[in-house]
């Protein structure tokens, strides 16, 4: 088995429902994710899975001039950022992207899938 990384994309300012637009949409997707969560437990897939805060409570920092340089703000600054991710186990990448598939079902959101280490 490898390890891959589901990246959720959002919208980048959160709130109180952390940019879904109903307290019903929110509360929805948070059963989904849930239902989610415990079947990739249940299946021995889940690794790691967690939220972000809000990408503008982020800092970003730079030490490739020898002196580290902190800035406030999500370094990328755009509309949409990574929200939260898991870490599962995959048999490939194909086994990954069907997880993927599953996971945007349940959260409402774009997912990434990349490799973890290596």
């Amino acid at each position: 088995m490898a390890q891959f990384a589901l990246l959720v994309w959002g919208p980048s300012d959160g709130g109180e429902r952390h940019t879904y637009e109903t307290a019903e949409e929110f509360d929805a997707q948070m059963r989904a994710t849930g239902e989610f969560n415990a079947d990739l437990q249940a299946e021995g897939r889940l690794a790691y899975v967690n939220g972000f805060g809000a990408a503008a409570d982020g800092t970003y920092v730079d030490g490739r001039s020898g002196e580290a340089v902190a800035s406030p703000g999500p370094y990328a600054g755009g509309a949409e950022s990574v929200n939260g991710l898991w870490v599962i186990e995959a048999q490939d990448r194909d086994e990954a992207v069907a997880l993927a598939a599953r996971a945007s079902a349940a959260c409402q959101r774009v997912i990434e899938v990349r490799t973890v280490g290596g």
